[in-house]
């Protein structure tokens, strides 16, 4: 009898070891040994614990899959000294751990996209205008470049605002940092399709000129997505996609979602302190 092997999608972890390993223990994932958890991104930074969270996630072996948020790339930059940690960062039990190039290099490793039980799954988000085809490449070139021995000496020019807007034309490092940000930050876009970077809140509260990024047609992505990034909208499920950033940094939930039937576990956050939004 052939075993069926599910595919689960974990919301925004932050650090939060006690949120992590609570969902680990709920049925669903504890009775399912061989299923395939994929973590969508920011797996630290902000909580409590940075550290202990890699360490769980690699403790699942290959079982465990992930893709890089923009806290996991700020990180890097921080480590590559490119950047001062701000006063809101928790990932100095990264910094000043003894394997800590260990883990600065497990990070810079991870992909920033996975294909899996005929899913994308992203951070944040897509450029409406690419196909599967020009996400892969944009996306596996900056890969190719955090994987790289002089990755240090790329990443300052992978980070910025311009350009905000796609075009097949770009090329080089505007071509990439466009990628990145779509990929890792993109929550909104203006009427131009141009990125925006200043609002997190909901739909609903946002101003007129802005569009969540998923709403705009035509997609050239037909793949549903699923992403996180954004604590605001909560858990959704249409126009094509599935967020599961259900904000447990922040009091709320932790979220896996099962790819093949769309099962979901919901936990309540369990740290102690959990955050205020900023």
């Amino acid at each position: 009898m052939t075993q069926t092997h599910h595919s689960w999608v974990v919301g925004d972890l932050q650090g939060c070891i006690e949120s992590l390993d609570h969902l680990l223990k709920q049925p669903g994932l504890l009775d399912d040994p061989t299923a395939q958890i994929y973590f969508a991104g920011d797996l630290i930074n902000r909580g409590p614990a940075s550290l202990a969270v890699l360490r769980r996630i690699q403790s699942l072996g290959a079982r465990a899959h992930c893709v890089l948020g923009n806290h996991d790339v700020h990180f890097l930059s921080v480590a590559a000294g490119m950047r001062r940690p701000t006063r809101y960062d928790t990932f100095d039990d990264i910094l000043s751990s003894p394997h800590r190039d260990y883990w600065v290099d497990w990070l810079r490793h991870q992909p920033l996209y996975q294909q899996q039980a005929g899913h994308l799954i992203v951070h944040a988000g897509v450029c409406p205008d690419w196909s599967l085809d020009e996400l892969r490449e944009v996306a596996d070139e900056i890969h190719s470049l955090l994987r790289s021995d002089d990755w240090a000496q790329h990443l300052p020019k992978l980070f910025g605002n311009e350009p905000a807007l796609w075009s097949p034309k770009l090329t080089g490092y505007d071509r990439l940092r466009y990628g990145l940000n779509a990929i890792t930050r993109v929550r909104y876009l203006h009427q131009d399709g141009s990125l925006d970077f200043g609002h997190k809140s909901a739909p609903d509260s946002a101003p007129d000129h802005l569009r969540p990024w998923f709403t705009v047609e035509p997609r050239g992505i037909t793949e549903p997505i699923v992403f996180g990034h954004w604590s605001t909208l909560g858990f959704l499920h249409r126009h094509g996609v599935v967020a599961v950033d259900t904000g447990a940094l922040w009091g709320g939930k932790l979220t896996a979602l099962r790819l093949e039937d769309y099962k979901t576990i919901q936990i309540p956050a369990q740290e102690a302190q959990p955050l205020s939004p900023i």
